[in-house]
């Protein structure tokens, strides 16, 4: 394999690095080796086509479908994910597969919006996640422009990396078949443009609530018990929509990045909505590296919270009764 461009990006000390390549994705050599290669595919359906990445694993002797059978975490009702076994070949390059396969897909920004979401849960994970490798997702028998694709991942993984993804490198290795000179253009086009967010050490809120808009009368409530025990608390409880033009959502950087704390409202509603998953990964990445946390759960209503989530203490205000609310509400005022 052969690293044509690269963008690093450095957020505190750690030097993180987008790599554009050319090689063999399903045989990395052992200087490009990564901890996990992204595969992406159409839900339950591993068929080996035969320029797809599936197929090009099938001639190595890793069967897409049979690791399938046996996944070590699926999570494809949480993030139309999962994640395979420990591959039993020492020199593939990479230990294991994560499978990304969505049941909608949306334009080129919304999958890849989609795959950042993917890969979160397990770069927080045990054993976690530091480095991956992916082709140009989407844009095989998907069908997804491959220069739209490339813009769109760059351009989010630059942006995840400012903000403390995990991930020493992300590696997008192209075919000897492609137009390796147009992608070039694309990617140098992209590192010039890209634009990262910053940090900011003023916060203008001192919480910001993440919910569903389904579970807005609880958290109505919950609001209330703030303003009558604290008229003076810095509050952000807008909702914010979700914009295709952009695979990693500025606005919601930039409004979190402003909150001291994140208080995340956990229910049914809120696992299956993009924006709310959005928001937790990114209280969750200020999290890891905040010393006094960042991140404050309320367990609303029971759901069956993935295990990344359920790694950070809880309040419980299950199901939604009043009476939890307002005591939630005086636990986390003595946090905020």
């Amino acid at each position: 394999m052969e690293i044509i461009d690269s963008i690093c990006i450095e957020h505190h000390g750690h030097q993180r690095c987008i790599n554009l390549a050319v090689g063999d994705l399903a045989n990395l050599p052992p200087e490009h080796a990564v901890d996990a290669i992204i595969v992406s595919a159409f839900p339950d359906d591993y068929e080996p086509t035969p320029r797809s990445l599936i197929c090009a694993l099938e001639r190595r002797g890793i069967s897409v479908t049979e690791l399938a059978q046996r996944k070590a975490v699926d999570l494809r009702q949480f993030s139309s994910c999962w994640l395979s076994e420990v591959i039993d070949q020492p020199d593939a390059g990479f230990r294991r597969i994560l499978c990304f396969e969505p049941a909608y897909r949306g334009n080129a920004t919304e999958v890849v919006g989609d795959i950042f979401r993917s890969i979160i849960p397990f770069t927080t994970g045990q054993p976690p996640i530091h480095s991956i490798a992916m082709p140009l997702v989407a844009a095989g028998d998907q069908g997804e422009d491959p220069d739209a694709m490339l813009t769109a991942l760059v351009d989010a993984a630059g942006h995840w990396l400012s903000t403390g993804m995990p991930l020493d490198h992300i590696n997008i290795v192209l075919p000897s078949t492609t137009d390796i000179e147009l992608r070039k253009q694309t990617f140098a086009r992209v590192k010039a443009a890209l634009t990262l967010p910053q940090s900011h050490a003023d916060f203008k809120f001192d919480a910001f609530v993440s919910y569903s808009w389904d579970n807005k009368a609880a958290v109505d409530q919950l609001v209330n018990c703030f303003q009558s025990s604290r008229p003076n608390l810095r509050l952000f409880v807008d909702r914010l929509e979700l914009h295709p033009g952009a695979a990693w959502q500025q606005h919601i950087f930039e409004s979190l990045d402003h909150s001291r704390k994140i208080i995340c409202m956990y229910s049914p509603s809120y696992l299956k909505s993009r924006i709310c998953q959005e928001e937790f990964n990114m209280a969750l990445l200020r999290h890891r590296e905040s010393k006094d946390g960042v991140l404050l759960p309320v367990f609303l209503q029971t759901a069956q919270l993935p295990t990344y989530m359920r790694m950070t203490q809880y309040h419980d205000a299950r199901e939604g009764d009043l009476d939890k609310i307002t005591q939630t509400a005086e636990e986390l005022l003595s946090h905020i």
